[in-house]
Order: structure tokens, then sequence, then C-alpha cells
């Protein structure tokens, strides 16, 4: 019988010890999933894979190392354990490592209340294939689409539990189902593509097979005769499905860890507004039924809603224990760990205050912009915040889409450019980055 994650996080701790380690943490991952592609209405692929994999971190004073495996023999863990403190003896101090103190650890480890793991049973493969190839009809269905480049649908579950030495002992299970579609539209050096989908805790929640695929073809059909925006400043419309990149590059920059480096250009911003007045960026982590929530970091520490601005002003940095020391801060419990490597900061579910006007609304007060759908490469100056991104999208003339965008270049500054955003009304509430279509005037357009 295979043992729990429980147990061989366990067993790594005593090895641990036995080897020499003053300190240790294991983290334990046991999952299974299941992935269906079909193309042209038959099966292409199917992959289903199940494993354990198991994390270890020692201590030897302030020396440390981490070391992983996939194997749960015990010889395996044995091995794990001797080279870890082995690793460790030869690693250079460091003052900020530890684990957390025992009065530090969180003491309610139920995650019923955040449902994030759904009780139905494992779909079988028959009905992720079923899901798949409705999608596919669903986008062929449409006149103008050509083909469907992959239609897939998939599961997974995990059991996840972390144990310390320092008596913290937790875990919880997480389930996955998704679905998404690709369509292209046109032929030759004509052809466009753009892609739908959709991923839930419960698949319950799932969106339709019919509409993600008809969404998808939708989406490809509207980019067919794309040409060139001309250059100059014009307002940009990110569209909801892009707009949390924006608000990704902020959070970047009020890690700690970036912080700590002196690689941010929020660095020397704590308690100024960086956002627009009436604006709050809050996290969420005990979000029902969201990919981000837990009830515990990666440290064992209690997670905890924080507002990161209020109002328009950063409040703080986003800490794990290591990165708070450097800084002389507590942490946030926003340590997020694999199972090879040690933990570091992140976020988990966040929400932007969402605007009055829908994105129609902010389409017709543009006036002449691009709106922005999809976009490719990053140039991003983490300490100036200076931003240069390949955009692709639709043209807007008098507050009307007119035609098809593409190959063309957005560029700002993004200490500027959050600081005017006006957002709209439309974010989807169950996704991790809750954040709706962003209007940001006077960016620059590189295109004819």
């Amino acid at each position: 019988m295979t043992p729990t994650p429980e147990a061989l996080a366990a067993q790594l701790l005593d090895m641990a010890r036995s080897a020499g380690a003053d300190a240790a943490d294991a983290v334990v991952v046991q999952g299974t999933s299941l992935n269906i592609d079909v193309r042209a209405g038959t099966l292409e692929q199917a992959e289903r894979a199940e494993g354990t994999d198991l994390g270890l971190r020692v201590f030897l004073g302030h020396r440390s190392a981490t070391v992983s495996a996939s194997d749960i023999r015990d010889a395996t863990l044995g091995e794990m354990a001797a080279r870890a403190v082995a690793m460790a003896r030869e690693a250079p101090e460091d003052p900020h490592a530890g684990l957390a103190d025992p009065d530090q650890l969180a003491q309610d480890l139920d995650a019923a209340a955040l449902e994030l793991h759904d009780p139905a049973a494992e779909p079988s493969p028959d009905a992720l294939q079923d899901d798949a190839q409705t999608a596919e009809a669903a986008a062929l269905d449409r006149d103008g689409i050509t083909q469907v480049q992959s239609a897939s649908a998939g599961y997974s579950a995990q059991t996840m539990h972390l144990a310390a030495t320092n008596g913290f002992s937790g875990g919880y299970r997480r389930t996955r189902r998704a679905l998404s579609c690709v369509a292209i539209a046109g032929t030759g050096t004509g052809m466009e593509r753009d892609v739908d989908g959709d991923s839930r805790t419960f698949q319950a929640d799932l969106r339709s097979a019919q509409d993600i695929g008809a969404r998808a073809a939708e989406r490809a059909l509207q980019r067919m005769d794309a040409r060139k925006p001309p250059t100059g400043s014009y307002p940009v419309l990110f569209d909801e499905r892009v707009a949390a990149t924006l608000i990704g590059h902020l959070l970047v920059a009020a890690n700690g860890a970036s912080v700590a480096r002196g690689a941010s250009w929020l660095r020397d911003a704590m308690g100024e507004p960086v956002l627009p007045d009436h604006l709050s960026l809050v996290e969420d982590p005990h979000r029902p039924r969201a990919s981000a929530s837990r009830p515990f970091d990666g440290e064992g520490l209690p997670t905890q809603s924080r507002t990161i601005l209020e109002n328009g002003v950063l409040t703080g940095w986003t800490l794990d224990l290591a990165t708070g020391r450097k800084l002389g801060l507590p942490s946030t419990a926003n340590a997020a760990r694999g199972t090879s490597s040690p933990p570091s900061p992140s976020t988990w579910n966040v929400a932007l205050t969402q605007g009055t006007a829908s994105r129609d609304d902010l389409i017709r007060d543009m006036g002449t912009g691009l709106l922005v759908t999809s976009m490719i490469g990053s140039t991003i100056n983490p300490n100036t915040g200076d931003y240069s991104r390949g955009a692709a999208g639709l043209w807007v003339e008098n507050g009307e889409i007119t035609h098809a965008i593409n190959e063309c270049t957005i560029a700002g500054n993004l200490r500027e450019m959050l600081r005017r955003i006006v957002p709209a009304n439309d974010a989807r509430p169950h996704l991790s980055r809750v954040v709706p279509s962003l209007l940001v005037s006077g960016m620059t357009l590189a295109g004819n």
C-alpha cells in the first residue's frame, strides 16, 4: 500500500534528523492527471500520469540545502536526507534562513471551507474526449473556420502535505478540470487563430464545451484581415483576458524578493500612490473554489487577507520568512513552495476594484485607439518600469471597432500607466486574479 503524503513527510523529517540536520521541512505532493486531445473529430492523444513528488529542505545552523525525488522507497528517502545534509555543510551561511517559530504557525488547518477539492468522481477518458470533440465541433460549425488546431480536456487531483521539525504538519487536496479550443480562420498566409478555455476547481462550474468552441471561433474570425495600426500616441484598452498582466507586473515589483535585490521600480514607493486614488488591490487566500486559495503558506504560516494597495497607495511588500528578515519585516504568509526549491514570496488570489462602466462603454469613450486582445514577448525594465510588448487586437475608430490589428508594439512606463488606468466592470470572479478590462490613455503605438 502506498504511504500517505503525511506519512512520507514525517519519514523524511526523521531521516533528516538521523542524518544530522538541526532542522528540516518536507513537502510531499501526490497526484493524478488525465489529458485528452482531439483533432478532426478523433482522439489524437491521451495521457494519464500518477506519481508522488518529494522535497526536503535541511538546516545546519544558517546553512541549508534542498533536494527532491519522485521515488518513495525507504532507501531513496535515506539517500535524500544524507545528500541534503552533505550539501548543507558546503552551502554558504545565510543569516536570514530558518523555519518559523512555533508560535507563528497556523493552528486552524481545516481547508474544507475553501472548497479546494471537488468530491465528484474523476471524469472518465470518454467524458473528457466528448467535451473536447463537442468544443471542436462547435468551432467548426462557424462559417469561416477552416480547422481546429487543438481541442483539449483535462483533469487533475493532488494531495499536498507540508511538515517541519518546528511542529507544523498540515495538508489539503486540490482538483482542477479544464477545457480549451484553438480555432483557425482563413487559409494560407491569411490564416488567423485564437483560443478560448476555462479551468475550474469544481467540474460543475466549467463552462459548456459548446460555448468554449463557439467563442474560440468568434475570436479567430475577429482577427481576419488584420493590418498594422498607425504609429503615434493613442489610448489602449487591455481586454479582460490580458489586463491581469498589467497587475502582474505590479505584483512582481511589489514582491519582497525584487525589493531586497534592489531590482524593482517600486522599491522606493512604499506609502506612495501607484494606482488611481479610488482603486485598491486586495489579496484573499480564503476565497472558495479559487485556484490560489490555501489555509497556510509554504512555511506553515496562516494565510490571511491583506490590502496590497489601498485607495491607490502601496501599503506593503509580499514576503516570506527569509525575505521579510532581510527587509526587517514580518512575513505576510506568502511563501510558495515546490518540491525542488526553497520557499519564495508569491501572491495568492488578488482582486482589483472594478469600475462602473462596461467594456463597450470604454470602447465608446476611448474615441480612436487599440483594443488589445493578445500579446507576445515582453520587455520590462525591472528598475525603471519601462514597458514594451508586441500586441494584436482590434482598432477602434470614433468609439467603434473597425478592423483587426496585428504586428504592433505598445510602449509606456508602468508607473505612469498604472496611475491612469480606468477599469471596466467585466472581471471574472472565479479567477485567481480578478482584473477587469483596463483603459490606459496616451500609450505609444508602433505600427505603420
